[in-house]
């Protein structure tokens, strides 16, 4: 079973390779602690979605250190991979989002069952061990069932700027539609968040959301791909900045029936840094679960 995690973002809004900033004094990482928990919820394999890069940087610090506790591999998000050469514009430069890094990664995930999670979002154990027990009971049931990992609002926003969620819509415990926001901001009793024409909808803090955790089989990648064809030959996307997000790609494969999703909301708390001024507080979270015995001080000594 193997932990997909998603660092080929640029980072432009934090100001830096965030994915490698310490957030302890023994110098461990975020993704540390995802990779220390999805261990001790049964994965034996971690394959990070890269620029390519960033290898050597990735190698020798967070790869170095954990190969001896797990399996270690890595794929490369590129514009260019799966995108014929006419179809990219010759001034884009931003990657094309979620959805082709998870394709990117295809050919090393293999027959593997796996979940996939972002680079710079603590997410906590509760909700590895949930996936994984969803991931395992999938894998020899016929059809493709998917989970994804549900978080409240409320627990997921920064005081520094606009964050990017997977607003959801659920019956009966399943996923009936989610849609991606990428501009919702805190308010003193909420949140709310912009159109593309400006306007603005108000959210609640119970409102149920994706953080980009989800539970797969390998049946996801025929219609992922098919669905990041469409985004590619839209002619009205926006060519230089647009990207195809996997919360959208998997709430459209959802409504045309090509897959179930189950929607499995999690105890443990969220924590994220989106922009450099949200480290100081994740950093204080992280300690408090150290000194609560959640995690043990140096999580690999």
């Amino acid at each position: 079973m193997t932990l997909l995690v998603l660092a080929a973002g640029m980072g432009s809004r934090y100001g830096g390779l965030k994915q490698i900033d310490p957030m302890t004094e023994d110098g461990e990482f975020i993704i540390d602690f995802s990779v220390y928990d999805a261990i001790r919820a049964g994965f034996d394999r971690v394959v990070f979605i890269i620029k390519e890069e960033n290898y050597e940087d990735f190698r020798s610090t967070i790869g170095k250190r954990i190969e001896s506790k797990i399996k270690v591999e890595y794929a490369f998000q590129a514009l260019d991979k799966l995108v014929a050469p006419e179809k990219i514009p010759a001034e884009r430069v931003k990657p094309w989002g979620t959805n082709h890094a998870v394709l990117c990664a295809r050919e090393v995930i293999g027959n593997d069952g796996f979940a996939v999670i972002n680079s710079d979002d603590f997410y906590g154990r509760d909700a590895y061990e949930k996936a994984a027990e969803f991931i395992r009971s999938a894998e020899g049931r016929e059809g493709n069932h998917f989970c994804m990992i549900g978080y409240r609002l409320g627990n997921t926003l920064t005081d520094n700027g606009s964050v990017a969620r997977g607003v959801c819509q659920m019956k009966d415990g399943m996923l009936t539609e989610i849609v991606e926001r990428t501009k919702i901001f805190k308010t003193e009793g909420g949140a709310y968040f912009e159109n593309a024409d400006g306007t603005k909808e108000t959210l609640g803090n119970d409102t149920l959301v994706s953080m980009n955790f989800w539970g797969f089989t390998p049946g996801l990648f025929d219609g992922a791909m098919d669905e990041f064809n469409k985004f590619i030959d839209d002619p009205e996307r926006e060519p230089l900045k647009s990207e195809c997000y996997l919360p959208n790609v998997v709430g459209a494969l959802n409504k045309r029936g090509y897959c179930d999703v189950k929607v499995i909301e999690t105890s443990a708390r969220w924590y994220g840094v989106t922009y450099h001024e949200d480290k100081p507080e994740v950093v204080k979270k992280i300690g408090a679960l150290i000194e609560a015995g959640e995690y043990p001080k140096g999580l690999w000594k």
